[in-house]
């Protein structure tokens, strides 16, 4: 997810209190936040996720949850543990904890790491980086 990266970067890197929207239409807004518990493997994390209406109701269209990590020092990466979409009822954890027990979805989290490398290519073309940069610069 190279490019919620560089968003992150752009937006002044990653806090607690971090809430970031993008707009760029005609795609669903694109919303990156901290998420205040600390993932699977206790890092921090990040819930990323594009956000349509039913009803009233703000849907999920997908979210994916990653942990923040900096393995070695060698550069931020994130790491997926949690993909939703409210509008087909699914949720899915590849890592998680279950009592003492790290649980680890070899298969699923192969799914995530793909759907994730897909989704960041869209993003990247769909022109979410420069959508971003014409809000910030406006002022």
């Amino acid at each position: 997810m190279k490019t919620i990266l560089q968003l992150l970067r752009k937006a002044g890197g990653y806090r607690r209190e971090l809430y970031l929207r993008v707009e760029n239409p005609p795609y669903q807004p694109l919303v990156i936040e901290a998420i205040p518990e600390p993932g699977p493997l206790g890092l921090r994390c990040l819930s990323v996720a594009h956000y349509g209406e039913q009803n009233g109701d703000l849907m999920r269209d997908p979210e994916m949850c990653f942990e923040l990590s900096n393995p070695l020092r060698l550069g931020f990466s994130l790491v997926p543990y949690h993909w939703r979409n409210d509008y087909v009822g699914i949720e899915q954890y590849s890592r998680s904890i279950q009592g003492d027990n790290y649980v680890f979805d070899t298969d699923l989290y192969a799914q995530h790491e793909n759907f994730a490398a897909q989704w960041d290519r869209n993003l990247r073309s769909q022109g979410f980086v420069e959508a971003f940069d014409r809000k910030h610069t406006q002022r």
